[in-house]
């Protein structure tokens, strides 16, 4: 069962399309966006939710021609993430199948879409989504949005989180700070195999990046970059522990 995003600034062709695909019993879901921002922002929550996530997306049916960035130009930014979903392009135009195949694309469909042209490209997805691997049990990078462009950030750079209520602001090596829609526990169970430890009920640490561990006046605070990052008393043990381990191998 396909969970498809279809994307297309042509409302008409967008609602002629979804009402196909949501006819195809192999279609679980599909929803539509009607530019490629808005279809990145989609991709890049389905990307931090995870595969069983609510709003994962197995499939992107995309037009080529678009205002602003085309479908191209998505699926070139796709092929920047661990496992993207699968790409259909949908358009008026045959001159631009080579590049879209040099995309790796599952199917190149011409308008207006036959609805069997659209079952043969739904049976290739399909095939396509059984045989793939499964998805990795830790994402080692995390899609952020920086100035209206989804840029993902590899996770071994984040130094550390801070929660900022349904949010969290990753601090990575360079400096800067990523606010995602992720809550702290979230990050927490994901990056606890990465080596990340919560500290605090604001804070989650990469044990990797702590540069000094002080002790003072039976508080515990930790040096991570040029931050200070204060222990609690209830996860102070288990901050000791790993580190204790981390240090003896």
């Amino acid at each position: 069962m396909l969970r498809v995003l279809a994307v297309d600034d042509e409302e008409p062709a967008l609602a002629e399309l979804l009402y196909l695909l949501r006819a195809d019993p192999r279609i679980r879901s599909a929803e539509g966006a009607t530019d490629a921002t808005e279809a990145l922002r989609r991709i890049g929550r389905a990307l931090a939710d995870g595969p069983g996530g609510d709003g994962a997306i197995d499939v992107l049916f995309l037009d080529v021609q678009m205002a602003g960035l085309t479908g191209l130009d998505v699926a070139r930014l796709l092929a920047g993430f661990a496992r993207p979903p699968l790409v259909v392009f949908v358009t008026a135009h045959e001159d631009f199948a080579v590049q879209a195949f040099d995309l790796k694309a599952v199917d190149y469909l011409l308008k207006p879409v036959r609805r069997e042209r659209l079952a043969e490209a739904v049976r290739r997805v399909a095939e396509r989504a059984a045989s793939a691997p499964p998805p990795a049990t830790v994402a080692d990078r995390i899609p952020v949005e920086l100035g209206g462009v989804t840029r993902l950030v590899a996770v071994s750079d984040i130094t550390y989180a801070e929660a900022q209520g349904d949010y969290a602001r990753l601090h990575t090596t360079d400096g800067a700070g990523h606010l995602v829609r992720i809550p702290l526990a979230t990050l927490e169970e994901r990056w606890q195999p990465l080596g990340f430890v919560r500290v605090h009920r604001s804070h989650l640490v990469s044990l990797h990046r702590i540069d000094e561990l002080r002790l003072d006046g039976g508080g515990m605070t930790l040096r991570v970059g040029a931050a200070e990052i204060a222990v609690s008393r209830r996860h102070a043990s288990r901050v000791r522990e790993l580190l204790m381990r981390r240090a003896n191998g």
